[in-house]
């Protein structure tokens, strides 16, 4: 029973592993007047490199005038509150 209770639960979370996100922290900027942010998004599955993450991310921000600076750090892991608050109004907006 122990061992049936085991495979159950693996079975549930190893999909949820492979879908886990990857989570992008980036610095964009507008200009006149110039204006930067800091901002984190979310991209589905698997992190891809930084340049991928890049021409991933370009097109979101350029909707809302943006132009990106640089990917800063791509994770797997969910981002912690400090970073959350550092993103502040761009925490997941684009």
């Amino acid at each position: 029973m122990k061992h049936a209770i085991l495979i159950a639960l693996l079975a549930l979370g190893v999909p949820a592993a492979a879908q886990a996100d990857c989570w992008v922290e980036y610095k964009a900027k507008q200009d006149s007047p110039l204006r930067l942010h800091y901002g984190i998004v979310r991209l589905p599955g698997v992190c891809p490199d930084m340049a991928a993450a890049a021409a991933q991310l370009r097109p979101r921000l350029s909707s809302g005038g943006w132009q990106l600076l640089n990917v800063v750090r791509l994770s797997q892991d969910a981002p912690g509150q400090k970073q959350r608050t550092n993103a502040g109004e761009y925490y997941l907006r684009y």
